[in-house]
């Protein structure tokens, strides 16, 4: 059974720092594609991060390039995303999914960031940017 287990969340002023983990059990690691994504109140849920060992490709959503880095390790099963500089518009649920395969692009669109190919979820984790 597919299981991602996120943590990290918590409560940070803006222009502060936090780092999230997915921790992901019950299938091959190295063989799948794990993202991040966000909700934020009364807003659907966004990509914010893709990344896929098979092929080391790594994906940004624009609103993080710069800010937000992940990582994966491999030997821990788990995904880490270090967010900097937070802003009070990144208060949101962190969610962690995962899906066989890369990272997907279709036709040049980043289809990971609508959850193309992400067939399992974490229940997340919140991250609250106080002003």
């Amino acid at each position: 059974e597919v299981q991602l287990v996120e943590s990290g969340g918590g409560l940070v002023k803006a222009g502060g720092f936090l780092r999230l983990s997915c921790a992901a059990s019950g299938f091959t690691f190295d063989d799948y594609a794990i993202g991040w994504y966000r909700q934020a109140p009364g807003k659907a849920r966004e990509g914010v991060s893709c990344i896929s060992s098979s092929d080391d490709n790594i994906y940004y959503a624009d609103f993080v390039k710069g800010r937000f880095t992940i990582s994966s390790d491999n030997a821990m099963n788990t995904v880490y995303l270090q967010m900097n500089n937070l802003k009070p518009e990144d208060t949101a649920v962190y969610y962690c999914a995962a899906g066989p395969g890369t990272c997907p692009v279709v036709d040049g669109t980043d289809a990971w960031a609508y959850y193309y190919g992400m067939s399992s979820w974490g229940k997340g984790t919140l991250v609250t940017v106080s002003s």
